[in-house]
């Protein structure tokens, strides 16, 4: 009986042991900065496109970029034909024209662009939190785009 009772909490410490380890690993692997986040595609490309691009404005320092950014992937995987999906560092010497031009003022600030129209919508913030509010403007905008684009077709006729 003894001998039963030692095996199990043998096997309990191990699994527990494991478990653990695997969570220290997960840890050390995880992104560290927004940036470490490769979503999407470079600016100068989505300009070039047809699509509207989701573009988050960030900065590597900001811990409310780092909690977005799990969302911005996962906003990634649904929209990815539709939307173009631009990741841009506010402090990258590249981007600081761009970031003066649409008026950066907080982090992360997440805009939809659409070159095709020439048009900007800010994202309110308070749909940062909620994935669900978010796909609601995000779907919005789409039923929008797309009355402009029958429209536009229309009046070329």
């Amino acid at each position: 009986m003894k001998k039963k009772i030692l095996i199990t909490l043998g096997i309990i410490v191990a699994i527990a042991a494991s478990s653990v380890v695997g969570f220290a690993v997960a840890a050390m692997n995880a992104p560290k900065h927004p940036s470490d986040y490769k979503i999407g595609i470079p600016y100068e490309q989505a300009v070039e496109s047809d699509k509207p691009m989701l573009a988050v404005f960030y900065v590597d320092w900001c811990g409310y970029c780092m909690r977005f950014m799990p969302k911005f992937k996962t906003l990634s995987g649904i929209y990815k034909n539709k939307f173009n999906f631009v990741m841009i560092n506010v402090e990258a010497d590249e981007n600081k024209a761009l970031s003066e031009d649409v008026g950066i003022t907080g982090f992360p600030t997440v805009y939809i662009l659409d070159p095709k129209y020439d048009n900007r919508v800010l994202m309110s913030n308070s749909y940062y939190q909620n994935l669900k509010k978010f796909r609601v403007e995000l779907d919005r905008y789409l039923r929008i785009r797309g009355l402009l684009d029958k429209a536009t077709a229309e009046n070329e006729k």
